[in-house]
Parts: C-alpha cells; structure tokens; sequence
C-alpha cells in the first residue's frame, strides 16, 4: 500500500529525468558528436532534427504528467509553486518548436531542394530560424535544470 501511494511521485522524478536528460543528451552531446562525425552536414542536420522532434514529443508527454501531477499534488496552491511555472514554460516552448519553428524550418529546406538550404537563397532565413530555435532549446534546457535542481533543494519529497 505504502508503494502505491508514493508511485505517482516517483514516476514524476522519472518523467522529470527523462525529459531533462533527454534534452541535454541529445542538444549538447548527441547532435554535436553527428555534427562533429559525419562528413555530410545534410545527413547530420537531418538525424538531429529527428532527434530533436522526438524529444519534443517526449517532452509533451512527460509535460502532461508532470503538469497533472503537480495539480493533484498542490490543487489550488498550484500557482503558487514555482515547479508548476517551470514544467508549463518549458512546455509551452516545446509546443512553440515542434509545432512552430521545427516545421518551418523543414519547409524551407523542402524548398530548397535540390540544393542544400545553406547552400541556397533560403541560407539567411534558416540560420535566423535555427538561431531562434537554438536560444528556445537553452532557455528550455537551463528551465529544466531549474525544475530539477529547485525539485531537490525544496524538498519536494511528494509524501
């Protein structure tokens, strides 16, 4: 019984992990080690762009968990938590890439076709896009940071 009752906070700190984890390992281990090893930058842009979606849609799913846990676990005192703050901003700037910056950027890399984006007319527009989409990645990532290391320090044991 006892197990049972701290289940749902465990898979919380699983969850949290897991999205937090996943955006540092593949942001700043992964795609640089692709960039880094392949020859071919289109093939390495590529692999990391798959990568790079797939944790967005992780991250949506553990968003909803850690979002839903954190409403059962304060109720109305929610808005008051700054865990709950953190977990919606980052969510809210994995929704804005995935579903904003991500396919416009695949958009232009279809219209330059069949050159390689950085080789075409579209080259400016895509750095700007992939700089934006950069600086969301490492507010996201520092926000989750936060969330972890202020989850420990509050002692947010979740009894």
């Amino acid at each position: 019984m006892i197990l049972m009752h701290k289940l749902p906070a465990a898979l919380y700190h699983v969850l949290l992990t897991l999205w937090v984890g996943g955006l540092w390992t593949i942001g700043y281990l992964v795609a640089p080690v692709l960039f880094a090893s392949l020859d071919d930058r289109q093939l390495a842009g590529g692999v990391a762009g798959k990568l790079f979606a797939l944790i967005g849609w992780v991250g949506l799913g553990c968003a909803a968990y850690l979002l839903a846990f954190l409403v059962w676990r304060w109720r109305r005192a929610v808005w008051r938590q700054a865990g709950w703050w953190l977990a919606l901003a980052m969510a809210v700037l994995t929704v804005v890439s995935l579903f904003g910056i991500q396919p416009w950027m695949a958009q232009l890399k279809i219209e330059a076709l069949p050159q390689d984006v950085m080789a075409s007319a579209l080259r400016d527009r895509f750095v700007f896009w992939h700089g934006v989409s950069s600086v969301l990645y490492l507010a996201q990532s520092l926000l989750g940071l936060w969330l972890v290391v202020g989850d420990q320090m509050s002692g947010i044991r979740h009894q």
